[in-house]
């Protein structure tokens, strides 16, 4: 009993050590015409390509390249938890940074500039507005506090169909079962150097989010203090949340990701170019009917998850 007690308070107090060493950000503002809450949870995870408290080393290790101005989303997913009167699944869904959406004030444009225009709040409320989904939870890693967490656990074990080639984003991997370190899982993430560009880079990044949480939750992370206090130490440092958002919720999102998840990426309506550059516009029809499923606690329309035949983690 006395263990269990010495346990339970060592959990506990780690706990609200991580919490006060998270960073902050009111990301969940309230406005005119905000979304109503609905069922389940909804989490805005982001991907920011800042380099800040990078040195000019570890820009070269990550091959970020040298620009240090105006952050920008570099990676963009909403992720639903039901409600556990619902069951399912939770759901991760990648939205194209390129999305060309009504931004709050600027009119329309790529849906990672409401992130350069306004930060985690008009980035929260540009998605809130293009889902009609309300946010819940927003948590937030640049190029450095990613590398660092996987560097964390001790990398992680990804299986690759085909070799990815890309100088730019500093990766060379072949198509075989390999351990990813920081350096590497941050390359694979962010290349596009495959058939598909982007929507390859988009399922690449829900694969590996996934493979990471399930290395998080495995014995040989938290039941060896000399993987979980880094991973502990790395993740409270790294990670930006939303103000009232706190570990535990992080814990909650984790332990959602680690048992079998939808992957999808935003239904496609079409592929074009405007004073933008090139955008992506979302399928209204498709989109609507997956946000409104989402939205009242139903299951996901089935013509818009991915084939089965398709590998997923």
């Amino acid at each position: 009993m006395t263990l269990v007690l010495v346990g339970f308070c060592t959990i506990v107090g780690t706990a609200f050590w991580i919490d006060g060493r998270l960073h902050r950000v009111d990301a969940l503002t309230d406005y005119p015409e905000r979304p109503l809450p609905g069922s389940g949870t909804n989490w805005l995870l982001v991907g920011s390509d800042s380099r800040q408290a990078l040195s000019p080393e570890q820009e070269a290790e990550l091959s970020t390249g040298g620009d240090t101005g105006d952050g920008r989303t570099d990676t963009i997913l909403v992720v639903h938890i039901p409600a556990f009167y619902d069951g399912g699944h939770a759901t991760m869904i990648s939205l194209p940074r390129d999305s060309y959406v009504p931004i709050p004030g600027y009119g329309s444009d790529k849906i990672n500039a409401a992130f350069t225009l306004g930060g985690a709040a008009l980035l929260t409320q540009t998605v809130e507005q293009a889902t009609g989904l309300r946010m819940d939870h927003y948590a937030e890693i640049g190029f450095g506090g990613f590398a660092s967490v996987v560097d964390a656990v001790g990398g992680v074990s990804m299986c690759l169909d085909e070799p990815i080639d890309d100088p730019l984003a500093g990766v060379s991997l072949a198509a075989e079962c390999q351990i990813l370190n920081g350096p590497n899982a941050l390359g694979y993430v962010r290349s596009r150097a495959t058939p598909r560009a982007d929507l390859d880079r988009m399922t690449h990044q829900r694969i590996f989010m996934a493979a990471l949480f399930h290395r998080v939750s495995s014995p040989a992370v938290w039941a060896n203090p000399f993987r979980w206090y880094p991973l502990a130490t790395s993740t409270a440092d790294a990670i930006t949340v939303a103000q009232g958002d706190h570990s535990w919720n992080l814990a909650q999102l984790g332990l959602a990701l680690t048992g079998s998840t939808q992957n999808l990426t935003m239904p496609i309506g079409s592929f074009s170019s405007n004073w933008a550059g090139d955008v992506v516009t979302w399928d209204e029809e498709a989109s609507a009917r997956l946000f409104e499923a989402l939205r009242t606690g139903q299951p996901v329309p089935a013509d818009l998850l991915p084939d089965p035949a398709t590998p997923t983690p």
